[in-house]
């Protein structure tokens, strides 16, 4: 007796086009002769290991020894959304043999370590979930933004409910085939459930939400790819309870245009905005037509920048001083015969 797995036979139906799959990737294979292996897209990330897919098919995937070897960090390992060289071992296995370059990374700190966790790679919308009930933080939305819009244009805003289906239609509107969207917000604020909405099933797993919070529970684990009807492509994203900066200034810097443009007619160039005689911000601020919530939140998001620039700089540092040291030791090895 066969066995017919629908899914496989519909993934056999489409093209590696359908997946994102363009000149600016094509190009960059090639670039770094990995023409002569097949490529696939990474639509889940498990720990130790990936699924990833094309044209033939789902595989479940692990990079190569050596690729371990030469990472430098946790991003040079793929991630949900990235284009990656493979090998396929049979039906159902394939080894990674490299990450194409990538088009946009969305990326945050997210413990003291100043350790960079990637959302993200390769989108072109992102969609930002908060929920209007009593988490509502505009805060933690400003987070999102600057991580968003240092790689994204317009923002819109889209109104929606789950619960009425109220502004879904507006909301499909903006997904189109072969475009990757990703789904940020925290836990419990309803991605997830959106996402099953748009996908017209119930294949996430969602939690109800709580009379007493009025928000839902924590339910997705694993960064996911889904792909939709219209072609469109979405990633769910578990939710982040902190919103960490990396060097993400261009995207302070856009989301703030009112505060940039005073600090360009700052008295000096390297201005802090904080003490300053002759600082344009603290001068709107204190008359009034600077709001104080968002110039402190501005410049929160400045400091933390800073400081992940400043700890990534000794970080390079002490990676320099330890290959000096790993190439003195192979010299010291040489010259004794070993």
């Amino acid at each position: 007796m066969v066995k017919y797995n629908k899914m496989n036979s519909e993934v056999k139906k489409i093209k590696i086009e359908d997946l994102g799959y363009d000149a600016f990737f094509k190009s960059n294979r090639n670039k770094l002769k990995l023409d002569g292996f097949s490529v696939a897209r990474v639509i889940v990330e498990y720990r130790g290991a990936y699924r990833v897919k094309n044209a033939n098919g789902e595989y479940l995937a692990k990079i190569t020894g050596k690729q371990m070897f030469n990472a430098l960090s946790r991003e040079d390992y793929p991630a949900v959304g990235d284009w990656v060289a493979i090998t396929e071992l049979d039906a159902e296995r394939a080894v990674v043999h490299g990450v194409l370059p990538r088009r946009t990374v969305m990326k945050r700190k997210y413990n003291n370590k100043n350790e960079t966790q990637i959302i993200a790679t390769n989108i072109d919308v992102a969609f930002v979930i908060e929920s209007v009930g009593r988490d509502y933080n505009l805060n933690r939305f400003e987070r999102y933004f600057a991580i968003a819009k240092d790689r994204f244009g317009e923002t819109d805003f889209i109104p929606t409910s789950t619960v009425t289906d109220e502004g879904l239609d507006k909301l499909k509107t903006y997904i189109v085939k072969g475009k990757t969207y990703c789904f940020l917000g925290s836990s419990g604020v309803g991605k997830s459930s959106l996402i099953n909405k748009l996908l017209g099933q119930n294949i996430i797993k969602t939690e109800d939400i709580s009379s007493r919070t009025g928000r839902g529970k924590h339910a997705t684990t694993n960064r996911e790819m889904y792909f939709l009807e219209n072609g469109g492509i979405v990633i769910d994203n578990p939710g982040m309870r902190e919103v960490g900066m990396t060097d993400m200034s261009a995207g302070i810097d856009n989301l703030f245009d009112e505060i940039t443009a005073l600090a360009q007619k700052c008295k000096y160039v390297d201005c802090t905005h904080m003490h300053e005689p002759g600082c344009e911000i603290l001068s709107a601020l204190k008359s009034g037509k600077l709001d104080e919530g968002k110039y402190s939140n501005y410049i929160n998001l400045k400091k933390e920048v800073e400081y992940y620039k400043m700890t990534e700089v000794g970080k390079r540092e002490k990676d320099r001083q330890f290959g000096k040291f790993i190439k003195k030791a192979k010299e010291e090895l040489k010259r004794h015969g070993y």
